[in-house]
Order: C-alpha cells, then structure tokens, then sequence
C-alpha cells in the first residue's frame, strides 16, 4: 500500500506510477494488472489520454520506493489499445488488499481535487498547498482537506447466530453486516446503538472494536464493531433495509466479497463461533 507522503517529488522524477481516474475507473492493461503502466512520465499509452485531463498530478505517495501518481480525465473517453477501465469495486476481486487500498487512495484524490476546484466559500479558483494535502483559496485564505466520512459497521451476534441484513440497495441477494453514518456530536459507540435501533429495532448489549477499513465509495472510514444481541426482535424500517435473520455459521447467505471489512467480520465471527466448545465447524 502507497504510503501517503507529503513531500512530493517532481513529477518527472523517475521512475513512477500513475493511477488515471475515469469517474471511479482506473486504466488497467489486463486482468489484474495494475496500474496501466510506469516510468519517468506518464506512459505513451496514457498521453493523449492526459490532454483532456481535469486535474493536476496529485502525488499519492510511496510504494517500495516509488511515487505514485494520481490524475483525472474528464468525460468519458475510450480506453487506448491494448488497456481496459475496470471499476474499483470490480477490482478489489483482482487485487490484493494492499494494491486495492492504493488504488482507492488514487481515486479518493482526484475526486477530493474535482470537487475543490472552486472555493466553496467566495467561488475563486482554489491553489494546491505545497507541503499539505490541502487546497486554499487565495482570495478568502479557506482551507479545504481532503473530506473524510466516518461510518460504522456492525456484525450482531446472538449466540451462535449472527445477524446478516439486505439493504435495499444491493443488486441480488447478498447480505451483510449493519452500517451507518456518524452523526455530527455522536461517538462511535452511540451511532452503532442509534443504526441498529434505527434499521432493525434491535437493542445491545456489549460492543467490541474490530478494525478500521478506508472505503472509497466515496470516502468513507468504516470502522467495524461485534455486539451483543440484549433484546428485540427483528423489525427492519423498510426503508435502508430490505430484510434482515439471524443466521448460523453453517447456512450463511451471500456475503460481500473478501476485500471487504464487513466480509472480514463474517469470516472472523466464524471462525470464533467454530472454535467454541460444540461449535458447528466453519462451513
């Protein structure tokens, strides 16, 4: 994963990585491959590309001793020969967790340098600050960071069941863990309790901190909870959640893909549940 370095090299220092944005696509040459290619400049692959560019090069970081770079194209231009745009939710089947985690930095970026272009309080063009991840309006002096969205995820165990829910949103059947925004004046703990309440009528008992995630969908930190079922039955609003069960280990519906935290709550739920005396097993 790129560490995010501030202190940029120049951008025809090489060689280097480059990370070009489509929306939320990124330009790979082939199944899992990425980026679309390295060296001292962009690619020749990438040049014409870059002539419709709708951000400067925004420096990533550094990844084994290589910077990486970020740019966006605006509009929706064809990939050149020989390369493909894959989105970023497509590829986290194909990369590994680090390299997702990059790419999503690279992304995060340029969609945090597309919506700052102007200042949002007197509309003058915004300068990028040298040293910082930071944009300032030289008119008014605001500064703007990069936005960042904490969000919390909640697996709910009953027992040996765990509680999987369908958000209404989701293509298919796939279930997942309970999540929701933080709400400006809440604590963690008190948006986990408020989420579940809200979306499945359910109150609980004990929290436990997991782990952290960054989720690029737009920019969210998704920080993951186990919580203990203490009373209620399922009563999902209908609005967010489409249906929700308590499952077992052993009959778990879909789930989200691997790359995921929410996956990484089942899968450690499991494995938890199997290693209890009389546990079902993992399935």
């Amino acid at each position: 994963m790129p560490f995010a370095a501030l202190n940029e090299p120049s951008p025809a220092d090489g060689p280097a990585r480059w990370y070009v944005v489509r929306d939320q696509e990124l330009l790979t040459t082939g199944p899992a491959t990425f980026p679309a290619g390295s060296g001292p400049a962009p690619p020749e692959l990438l040049s014409g590309l870059l002539d419709g560019a709708d951000t400067e090069p925004l420096f990533v970081g550094v990844d084994g001793g290589q910077p990486c770079w970020a740019q966006g194209v605006g509009g929706r231009p064809e990939a050149p020969d020989g390369a493909r745009w894959e989105s970023l939710m497509a590829l986290g089947a194909s990369l590994p967790a680090d390299a997702w985690v990059g790419a999503g930095r690279a992304v995060q970026l340029v969609e945090w340098r597309r919506t700052t272009r102007f200042c949002g309080r007197c509309g003058a063009p915004t300068e990028v600050v040298a040293g910082e991840r930071a944009v300032r309006c030289p008119a008014c002096g605001l500064t703007s960071y990069p936005r960042l969205a904490p969000a919390v995820i909640v697996l709910v165990r009953r027992g040996r069941q765990a509680l999987l829910a369908r958000n209404a949103r989701f293509r298919g059947r796939m279930f997942s863990a309970l999540a929701g925004f933080v709400e400006p004046g809440e604590t963690l703990e008190e948006t986990v309790r408020r989420e579940v309440a809200e979306e499945v009528g359910l109150q609980l008992g004990a929290l436990r901190y997991f782990a952290s995630q960054p989720w690029p969908f737009p920019h969210s930190l998704m920080v993951g909870f186990f919580a203990e079922w203490a009373a209620g039955e399922v009563a999902v609003d209908g609005v967010e959640i489409a249906e929700a069960h308590w499952f077992g280990p052993e009959a778990l519906p879909d789930v989200p893909p691997p790359v995921s935290i929410a996956r990484r709550l089942i899968d450690t739920w499991v494995a938890e549940v199997a290693d209890l005396p009389g546990g079902a097993g993992r399935p």
